[in-house]
């Protein structure tokens, strides 16, 4: 990791990430502390704020993380492609569904017709009872669709996760960016008191020019001040780094580990999903070989 910078004005470090741990201790760590930050907000007023600063923190930070930036895109992408990958296996399953209980009208009708004839009644009758049990079997073929569907969709709230750690992260940064500015205006400001030089515009300025000076006891009550507030801003900025730096450390540790993990998911997940689908096909094959054995009977 970088080192922390000694001057306040120079490009700050980014800050960290919310440990994730496992998809599932990834989701509780991160969107369930959001949820809990959400509880803590005592009046809307406060939910704005906090909403504002968010967005605030999205468009203002002056010096982003790639990694985080790029984790978000990602994560964006990611729940964008499962969330249309769903889509379409509801699709293909609701058709799949139609086509099976169809066979059902074959079963209907092969009995109706075995009622008529005599030689071929019997084999017309198996026939129809392969394909009662062929249409009635996608009820079970779905229920076992919906598990691999679950999986899936537990990358949906993963990916969630991720963002609501992005997030985080650019409200740390957006933090530090901000005490680093304000450390910065207070240490002009003691310089300017200082020399008696003011480098750039200012309301205190213009008005000792309309007013008059400031008396050296008031000046120096000023520096006094400022040389306060500036020890206490340059604590707190070393503060703001330091929580910065281990949050990333402790982030990107657990995001590799969710990377891995992931992969590993969703590779079984989409490959016992072909596994059914072809243990699905062979059992159609295999009614209508059991039916055209039938038929041959006849």
């Amino acid at each position: 990791m970088e080192q922390a910078p000694p001057d306040p004005e120079r490009q700050l470090q980014p800050a960290p990430l919310e440990p994730l741990g496992s998809p599932d201790a990834g989701l509780g760590a991160a969107v369930g502390k959001e949820a809990e930050g959400a509880g803590e907000e005592s009046s809307g007023v406060d939910t704005a704020d906090s909403r504002l600063k968010a967005l605030n923190a999205t468009f203002r930070v002056k010096n982003p993380d790639k990694r985080f930036t790029d984790l978000k895109h990602y994560s964006d992408e990611l729940q964008s492609v499962i969330s249309h990958l769903l889509r379409v296996r509801a699709r293909v399953a609701d058709r799949l569904y139609g086509v099976y209980k169809v066979h059902g009208n074959y079963g209907r009708v092969f009995s109706e017709w075995s009622a008529i004839e005599k030689e071929m009644g019997d084999g017309l009758q198996s026939a129809g009872h392969h394909m009662d049990v062929y249409a009635s079997s996608i009820d079970d073929i779905l229920e076992d669709e919906e598990h691999y569907a679950d999986q899936l969709k537990e990358y949906l709230f993963y990916a969630e996760a991720l963002r609501a750690v992005c997030r985080k992260h650019e409200l740390m940064q957006y933090d530090l960016e901000m005490a680093a500015q304000d450390l910065a205006s207070k240490k002009q400001q003691c310089e300017e008191l200082v020399t008696g030089t003011v480098r750039t515009f200012s309301l205190k300025g213009m008005t000792t020019k309309l007013f008059g000076q400031e008396t050296p006891e008031q000046r120096e009550a000023r520096i006094k001040v400022l040389e306060e507030q500036i020890n206490e801003g340059e604590q707190q900025l070393k503060s703001k780094n330091l929580e910065g730096r281990e949050f990333v450390k402790n982030a990107w540790a657990d995001i590799e580990r969710f990377k891995e993990q992931k992969n590993r998911d969703l590779k079984e997940a989409l490959i016992s999903y072909a596994v059914m689908q072809i243990s699905m096909c062979k059992k159609g094959i295999q009614v209508w070989t059991n039916a055209k054995e039938c038929f041959s009977k006849m």
